[in-house]
């Protein structure tokens, strides 16, 4: 809407140019819909949006830290280091053996990730800027205690592969959510209504195969089927039954690496510049995971190995959980802002 000034009389702030008076100020902002959007509330020195940018960035790398250890924990079969739960042989202090130490360092940094989930949720709840991060937020919340439960159960069922393979699910969608909250608190909207189905088939297809594939790697370490099949990409004849889990990896594989590529396609022209380049780390550490796979099957690679492997896994899936938010976002390539001067019809 333009704003009528008569010529000879400009208000501060206004020039007038053959009787077109110019505004100095900016555009009034312009949301994920391109209409007009009402300023924010509480403004940027809001403390408590402060707050829960800084928590749910923290929460985020402490979610990352917790799963690398758990894949540590996995692939060194530390996994009864400590037989019983919540202590470890009835302890809280240092344990001096290898595997204890690993597994229970494992659930002291899980007392960590869920105070920090917590907090992050309670500064969404409070912040006037943050309400789009509470959603999230919570759900990570609800999901940190369902994983603490299942660790538990893990333990006293002694690993059994069902109980690892819902233990895993569940932590790497627990790991989804606080990436999303962190995204959201940096980047998102507002309100989060209609980012699910903005996402797009592409999208969820993207997100989905690349949650099976990490899943079926998983399994390949859990049934012991690391070094079932020292070839790639097919297995030689004659090998195990359990290059069978190995096969289904690599087929998942492909499905992702398919839906991923798919996803940038079809989003590549529209995309913001920020989506961009987070869809292009997501393509190159698919393609590093993929390397690094290949490697680790034809050298039948030691633990230490597998565990770099499985943390730069997680850190794809971060990536291509940040990419389908931007997108969800509908993010579009800012225009050129600044203060440059408006044109208002004089009389």
């Amino acid at each position: 809407m333009t704003a009528v000034s008569s010529v000879g009389a400009s208000r501060p702030g206004e020039a007038v140019q053959g009787g077109i008076a110019i505004v100095g100020s900016s555009p009034p902002p312009i949301d994920l819909e391109g209409s007009a959007a009402p300023a924010r509330p509480g403004g940027a020195s809001d403390p408590a949006s402060t707050a829960t940018l800084i928590l749910a960035l923290v929460t985020l790398a402490a979610t990352y830290a917790l799963v690398v250890l758990g894949s540590t924990v996995r692939v060194t079969n530390s996994g009864m280091g400590c037989p019983s739960w919540p202590l470890c042989y009835g302890r809280l202090g240092p344990i001096d053996r290898f595997h204890a130490l690993l597994e229970q360092s494992h659930r002291y940094l899980v007392v960590v990730v869920t105070v920090c989930a917590v907090a992050t949720a309670w500064a969404a709840w409070r912040a006037r800027r943050r309400h789009a991060v509470l959603v999230p937020a919570g759900v990570a919340v609800g999901l940190v205690v369902v994983q603490a439960a299942l660790g538990a159960l893990t333990v006293l069922a002694k690993n059994a592969p069902w109980t690892v393979a819902v233990h895993l699910v569940v932590g790497l969608v627990f790991l989804g959510a606080t990436t999303v909250s962190a995204v959201t608190a940096l980047w998102g909207p507002e309100r989060l209504t209609g980012s699910l189905g903005a996402l797009g088939r592409s999208g969820w297809a993207a997100v989905l195969a690349t949650l099976a594939t990490i899943v079926g790697g998983s399994l390949v370490v859990a049934n012991g089927a690391g070094g079932a099949c020292a070839a790639w990409p097919l297995c030689p004849a004659g090998a195990s039954g359990l290059a069978d889990w190995q096969l289904a990896h690599r087929s998942l594989a492909v499905l992702a690496a398919l839906g991923l590529g798919a996803f940038v396609a079809t989003r590549w022209r529209t995309g913001s510049n920020r989506w961009r380049a987070s869809a292009l780390a997501a393509a190159g550490l698919f393609v590093l995971v993929a390397a690094m796979g290949a490697a680790s099957a034809l050298t039948r690679a030691a633990a230490t190995w597998q565990d770099v492997h499985l943390a730069t896994v997680a850190l794809l899936w971060v990536s291509v959980v940040t990419s389908a938010c931007l997108a969800a976002f509908g993010a579009r390539r800012a225009p050129e802002t600044g203060d440059a001067p408006r044109p208002v019809v004089g009389v």
